[in-house]
């Protein structure tokens, strides 16, 4: 009879353990799920190894700046922790365009100009919403982040995609903690 019961409970836990993951994905969660297989590289990116200057709602990088909403304590952490900064936003972009750019003419145009990185210069932007897609990673150690953000240079809001890797996390980890002691593994553009 204790075997049993010891069973039962051990099923009951199993099935209540598995099955959180086991919701029906949205549409615009499918998409997103989809663009990340289909476009996913690992890589491991570079920490900010400038000065990093936390004021109020601002951090400054150097002579660059990201604006953040003060209540999103995620946000603030990716960026005092110089995980997320201007000048990889912007070498990004930049890298982003010339792989994709299939016209000859704009990449030799490009690289005709004085500063090529100017016309990807991302400064005085502004993250508006950092928040965990728990339907993107299953592995503690791999969390993967949906950042929205305003440029001031261009219309509506732009979308990134971002992987944290923290070979020291467990399951209870915090998503704070989380951040804190992990690298920027992925970084994607969303369309």
């Amino acid at each position: 009879m204790e075997k049993q019961f010891m069973l039962i409970l051990l099923l009951i836990l199993s099935v209540s353990i598995f099955g959180q993951k086991s919701g029906v994905l949205n549409s615009k969660e499918k998409a997103i799920t989809e663009q990340y297989k289909n476009e996913y590289k690992k890589k491991n990116y570079k920490k900010f190894a400038g000065k990093i200057t936390v004021k109020d709602n601002l951090v400054m990088f150097d002579d660059k700046i990201i604006y953040y909403d003060k209540s999103d304590n995620q946000t603030k952490i990716l960026l005092q922790e110089g995980i997320i900064y201007p000048q990889l936003l912007t070498d990004y972009q930049m890298d982003k365009f010339l792989t994709d750019t299939t016209d000859k003419i704009q990449r030799k145009f490009f690289k005709l100009q004085k500063d090529p990185r100017a016309s990807f210069d991302v400064s005085n932007m502004t993250i508006n919403d950092t928040h965990y897609l728990s339907f993107l990673s299953s592995d503690p150690k791999v969390k993967v982040f949906n950042l929205i953000c305003k440029d001031g240079r261009s219309p509506g809001t732009t979308t990134y995609l971002i992987e944290l890797t923290n070979k020291n996390a467990a399951i209870g980890t915090s998503v704070e903690d989380f951040i804190r002691n992990s690298k920027l593994t992925f970084i994607l553009k969303n369309h």
